[in-house]
């Protein structure tokens, strides 16, 4: 109890002496210099443009635009040409006389010579991109993602992601993703801003984002702003567009598995727009018109609108919803899905500070159906937050961030319902788990020298496991035991339960999260930089299998399962060639996480009330070097990504005894890959071709293999080797596609384009599994491979007026 005081205490001081550290440097600028604000916006459609580059020619003092398109930067009084950049649109001047505070809003006009082409390439100017203290993000373009090849035609902003180095899925028909060696339930998906809990369409072939409706797509690998908090591994914040201020506007596509239809356009004169756009599968027709009684399907719904109430005032509403729903004729039938809304207030208090206040609810459910023995099974997990951000532009040299937020979470784990007075099974409801979880933050971006350039903050983070059930109690307080005569681990002697009202406090667990990277110029060419983050993660996802799954269930920290805890070091090299038409970055890479569970051999996560008797703690390492290579500029552009890789976890047996897992040496993840090649690439033959190529070479995902068999009571028993010390065969493929566009009638406003994929192109068996058993008709032990896709051709029409 002294110890949670003395870190609280450590943690309330720390932030106020931060907080007067800044007050004093702020109050110690000079105060003869002048500050111009405002918002850069797409010219054709009026969506703000997130990564806008604004600066001073002549001087190094400039600024990137935020998330709302806001931007603000402080100089001597003077006068100024000011530049205005953004990767597709035309670089834009402006002579500015700075003599008083300004606030200029800018609209700019995309390039009509590039709309169509590829460009894969940072937001910012050189030298910009080179000293801004930010490493291990990945940005990507929305027009490169929709140029890429994809299986059945479907643009795939998390499978073009995989392509980028340190990202990488776990094999064809999986959802999630992993990145430096994480698992999936350590990546925080955000889609403006609401927590997207399953990011997969049809067991995971296709992600749940709708690339029409989306405008940014940013992945943190690393150097984890401190606004971010909740998970150890990534954060991928997605950004929904906010719709055309400008002039109704329609966009959509047909394919071989859905379709899909954007409508944006203006309300409340030009002061707001809307945005709706809607993408659903229709496999299910064909099969009822086939007479098939078996159905699979998604949808996807994402709607934003926005209201601007005055100058400093604006608006937003966004949600979405999608689901998936599958039949297997009467016997079965499973649907799940996300569900999110946010309501946002973005205030312009002066020209030197924004906000922006959020309310967000996000959702995530299953329901599973038993046709023959008449019950169905649901779980979710629900959150209510609040979040109010601040940036504050002190000088050009020093800018600072700072918010809190509060999260309620409300777990059911699931419930077995009688659908049927015939029913064999009886009504049952597993223990609803409620939580909360807090945290505050101060962060700062800080122009020490001309050369060295500094980011660093710190996150104090709170996590709650609120009462209003009985827990179990064990002998010893063990929850899992080993039996030393069989080998096995086994449940816990059970001696009781305790009670918690609704308002008592389970379990309460604190952490300071610091976080600070480092950019040195080393010419106008390259520079090296480093970075350290302390994260910290309180919800867990329980699964034993290899993949993300519609029955997978988010769990918080308590009693007995503990918040993961990882520190994570990188250090980097980035060079632009021939006047940034060549860039490379290296990366190397070493983060450790604590408390992270695995599951005894023989766990049961289905429908278990209790846990803490499936599971034992451990600790987890990744470390790696990743290599990214692009071409940005002309007519073939693309990237080379290479990345030198592993992941491991070590489970002792602990206060449980025994020897742990994999006697508790340190063995392979799920998701470890040693090599990780991707080569991607796009040529712009003339206004109506273009092609573009993947190629993907993956190191095969760990398994655990039988190495022997034994006869017990005329049984032949397989036993196995340490735990995923084998591997399935190495993966590998190519993607090709070939887009379409006819020529253009000026005159006309309709524009639509052929994009012709062949996924697979050499047809390769990739394995996704490996299963042993025995032939029924020779008795001779086999295995059998099994592969999700072979070739795959697919033809989409897309369209825009």
């Amino acid at each position: 109890m002294n110890k949670q005081k003395t870190k609280n205490d450590f943690a309330r001081h720390g932030i106020w002496l931060l907080w007067l550290l800044f007050l004093i440097t702020a109050s110690a600028m000079g105060q003869e210099n002048y500050t111009i604000s405002g918002t850069i916006t797409d010219k054709s459609n009026g969506e703000t443009l997130y990564g806008a580059t604004v600066f001073l020619k002549g001087t190094t003092i400039g600024g990137v635009t935020n998330t709302y398109g806001f931007f603000s930067i402080t100089a001597p009084e003077g006068d100024y040409s000011l530049n205005i950049s953004y990767i597709g649109f035309q670089e834009t001047n402006v002579e500015v006389a700075l003599y008083n505070n300004q606030k200029l809003d800018f609209e700019i006009a995309e390039l009509s010579t590039e709309l169509e082409e590829v460009i894969v390439t940072a937001e910012e100017p050189e030298r910009a991109i080179l000293r801004k203290p930010e490493m291990s993000v990945a940005k990507m373009n929305i027009a490169t993602v929709k140029q890429m090849p994809v299986v059945l035609g479907e643009v795939d902003i998390l499978k073009s992601l995989q392509m980028l180095p340190g990202v990488a899925n776990n094999g064809e028909g999986t959802g999630g993703f992993h990145v430096r060696g994480g698992a999936q339930d350590q990546n925080l998906v955000l889609l403006d801003e609401a927590i997207i809990y399953n990011t997969s369409h049809m067991f995971g072939f296709f992600s749940v984002f709708n690339a029409d409706a989306i405008k940014d797509v940013k992945l943190y690998k690393g150097g984890i702003p401190a606004r971010f908090g909740g998970r150890v591994s990534s954060v991928l914040d997605i950004r929904q567009k906010d719709g055309n201020t400008k002039k109704f506007a329609a966009s959509g596509g047909i394919g071989l598995i859905s379709s899909r239809l954007t409508l944006e356009g203006p309300v409340f004169g030009e002061k707001g727009s809307f945005l709706i756009s809607g993408r659903r599968s229709y496999a299910d027709v064909f099969l009822a018109l086939a007479g098939e009684s078996n159905r699979i399907s998604f949808y996807d719904l994402n709607l934003k609108t926005n209201y601007a109430i005055d100058a400093n005032n604006k608006l937003f509403l966004s949600g979405y919803f999608g689901r998936d729903a599958f039949k297997l004729g009467d016997t079965f039938n499973s649907s799940y899905g996300n569900a999110s809304g946010n309501l946002r207030w973005n205030h312009i208090f002066n020209d030197r500070l924004f906000s922006n206040f959020s309310a967000i609810l996000s959702r995530y459910d299953y329901d599973l159906g038993f046709g023959q023995d008449d019950f169905e099974w649901k779980s979710s997990i629900t959150n209510y937050n609040l979040k109010y951000d601040f940036k504050y532009y002190l000088s050009d040299k020093f800018k600072l961030d700072f918010g809190a937020n509060g999260i309620y979470y409300d777990f059911d784990p699931g419930q077995l319902i009688p659908t049927a007075d015939t029913s064999p099974v009886n009504p049952l409801q597993l223990d609803r788990k409620k939580a909360v979880e807090g945290g505050l933050y101060l962060n700062a971006e800080h122009e020490l020298t001309p050369k060295l350039t500094a980011q660093y903050g710190l996150r104090y983070s709170a996590f709650t496991r609120l009462g209003g059930q009985a827990l179990v109690d064990y002998d010893n307080n063990q929850p899992v035991v080993y039996n030393e005569r069989l080998g096995i681990y086994e449940r816990g002697t059970e001696i009781g339960e305790t009670n918690f009202d609704k308002g008592d406090a389970i379990e309460t667990f604190g952490n300071l999260e610091p976080r600070v990277s480092l950019s040195y110029l080393l010419n106008e060419k390259a520079s090296v930089k480093a970075g350290y983050s302390r994260t910290a993660q309180y919800i867990h996802l329980l699964s034993n299998t290899s993949s993300v799954t519609p029955l997978d269930v988010w769990t918080p920290s308590g009693k007995f399962i503990k918040p993961q805890l990882s520190n994570q070091y990188a250090v980097g090299y980035f060079r632009n060639f021939k006047d940034k038409a060549y860039s490379m970055e290296v990366e190397a890479y070493f983060k450790n996480v604590d408390n992270r569970i695995d599951y005894i051999d023989g766990s049961d996560l289905i429908g278990q009330n209790t846990i803490e008797t499936e599971i034992l703690n451990g600790e987890m390492r990744a470390y790696g070097l990743e290599f990214l290579l692009r071409k940005n500029e002309g007519d073939f552009t693309g990237w080379l990504a290479y990345t030198l890789s592993k992941s491991e976890q070590r489970t002792p047996g602990g206060t449980a005894g025994g020897p742990g897992i994999n006697n508790g040496d340190w063995y392979n993840t799920f998701f470890d890959r040693t090599h990780d090649i991707s080569v991607s690439g796009a040529y712009r033959l003339n206004d109506s071709f273009s092609f573009g190529a993947n190629l993907v070479f993956q190191t095969g995902r760990p398994v655990t293999y039988p190495n022997g068999q034994y006869e017990y009571e005329g049984l032949s028993i397989a036993s196995y080797a340490a735990r995923n010390s084998d591997r399935l065969p190495a993966y590998h493929r190519m993607d090709l596609s070939l887009t379409y566009r006819p020529k253009k009638n000026k005159t006309r406003k309709w524009k639509n384009e052929w994009v012709l994929s062949i996924y697979n192109i050499y047809n390769r068996k990739n394995a996704a599994s490996v299963s042993f058993g025995q032939n029924v008709e020779t008795g001779a032990n086999e295995a059998t491979r099994t592969a999700i896709f072979g070739m795959v051709p697919s033809i989409t029409s897309n369209f825009k007026f």
